[in-house]
């Protein structure tokens, strides 16, 4: 596909294959067909009810109608273009398109039911909650899970890969790479339970969210009942208390979400990008790939570069959505018509950074000997392991030592000790024989708890 070269967006430039799949949900034509599918369902739903006097469709109309939406395209996209450029108004060429193709089926007796009592809003709200709620299951949640499944077949491969933790960036108790990658898995799939038990939300209640022109037109019929049902019947939840806006809260909820989603996502790949710089990943050279244009050797981190960049431009985005998405002047203004208009951008930039993620990590190897190499040049940490047991010694009535950390304090604070150091340490310690032999036999490689074990509670 050949992109017009004043593209603006790099999303529908550069990077415009990785995140295409967004675009038939959350572009303006995905945007508008969802407009067509709620006034064609509105179309059918009244009718089966025989508002006013109407009959039922036949199925052959039905289908008819429905087509309207699963043929929409090119022509659509530039008939709306035309009508709108005349109406100035987005909904109302929606509208205008329906009516037009009622005529050419013959159905012109139900084309006043055609915006039935409906405002935009009612139309708007709807729809963008069928194309966000489409696009999350059909788009960006697939890549969110692959990018987890992916962390956790990792994890679980590098269970007990012992190595070197560095709270504050300085040597600290070792764990295993494994545990770690566990728990990126664990915070992610906890954010993924959120995500997918996203309620959305829609009214379908007219101009201030009070039925005013529904009961004018037809008093005796239920119509909360009625706008209940039809919200329902298009896999949404009904909001029955708005003004002529779905208040948005449901939105700001979900971004917040994937938003936090994209800061978990923005630390893996800064500790992946920092794991690399260390050694501890050697990454796999790709066929073709130049890493600098000057030093031939390189090969750059660049996929999880890439991730946090865009990681960072999504959230920008989702926040500023959920931030403003949820103020409405009064009973309407139309700050939110522009706002809405850029959801697709947020969540292409974290499409685009989870596809990085993904990539980046089928393109390290885990160097198990740097990791213990590291681990034998800081024996120094098994101090934590020493005065934890002496303390326990002295509870236990077999040691008389006392402040067990200040003795261990000075023998490791800011130096480097080695192996045989720490056995010369132990073995003057007035400790009972087993403790002794526990701590002999300790190495930084094996003090590592039950990080593999933690792994396996995934």
């Amino acid at each position: 596909m050949t992109l017009p070269p004043q593209v603006l967006s790099p999303l529908d430039g550069r990077y415009h294959a990785a995140v295409a799949p967004l675009g038939e949900y959350l572009s303006e034509a995905g945007l508008n067909r969802a407009r067509v599918h709620v006034e064609v369902e509105w179309l059918i739903f009244l009718t089966n009810k025989s508002m006013f006097g109407s009959q039922p469709l036949t199925t052959a109309q039905v289908s008819e109608l429905r087509a309207l939406v699963t043929s929409f395209g090119q022509p659509e996209i530039d008939e709306l273009a035309s009508l709108e450029a005349t109406t100035r108004h987005d909904v109302k060429a929606v509208e205008y398109l329906v009516r037009d193709r009622l005529s050419k089926l013959g159905l012109d007796s139900i084309a006043e039911l055609t915006h039935f009592a409906c405002t935009s809003e009612d139309i708007n709200n709807t729809s963008y909650a069928v194309i966000v709620r489409d696009a999350l299951n059909a788009v960006w949640l697939p890549g969110f899970r692959a990018v987890i499944d992916r962390l956790e077949e990792l994890a679980r491969e590098f269970a007990d890969a012992p190595m070197l933790a560095r709270t504050h960036g300085q040597p600290a108790t070792p764990t295993t790479m494994g545990k770690e990658f566990a728990v990126y898995v664990y915070r992610l799939r906890r954010i993924l339970a959120q995500i997918e038990a996203t309620e959305y939300l829609a009214k379908f209640s007219g101009a201030t969210g009070t039925f005013s022109a529904h009961v004018v037109a037809a008093p005796d019929a239920d119509w909360l009942t009625i706008s209940r049902d039809f919200v329902a019947g298009l896999g949404l939840t009904h909001n029955p208390l708005t003004t002529q806006i779905e208040s948005h809260d449901w939105q700001a909820e979900l971004y917040a979400k994937v938003s936090h989603a994209n800061r978990v996502l923005h630390n893996i790949a800064t500790d992946i990008w920092t794991y690399i710089s260390m050694g501890y990943f050697r990454q796999i050279p790709q066929a073709g790939a130049t890493g600098s244009s000057t030093m031939p050797h390189k090969i750059n981190p660049i996929r999880f570069e890439n991730a946090e960049a865009n990681l960072e431009l999504s959230s920008a985005v989702l926040d500023s959505l959920a931030a403003t998405l949820v103020t409405s002047r009064l009973q309407r203004d139309l700050t939110d018509s522009t706002t809405q208009r850029n959801i697709g951008v947020g969540f292409g930039h974290s499409l685009l950074a989870l596809d990085n993620i993904r990539r980046g990590l089928s393109e390290i190897a885990l160097d198990r000997d740097a990791l213990l190499a590291d681990l034998d040049t800081n024996w120094e940490v098994l101090g934590e392991a020493i005065q934890t047991v002496i303390r326990a010694e002295v509870v236990a009535g077999r040691s008389t030592i006392s402040d067990p950390y200040a003795l261990l304090k000075e023998l490791t604070r800011g130096k480097r000790i080695g192996r045989d150091d720490l056995i010369a340490f132990v073995e003057k310690l007035d400790i009972g024989a087993d403790a002794k032999a526990r701590l002999i036999a300790l190495t930084p490689d094996t003090y590592i708890g039950i990080a593999p074990g933690l792994v396996a509670e995934l």
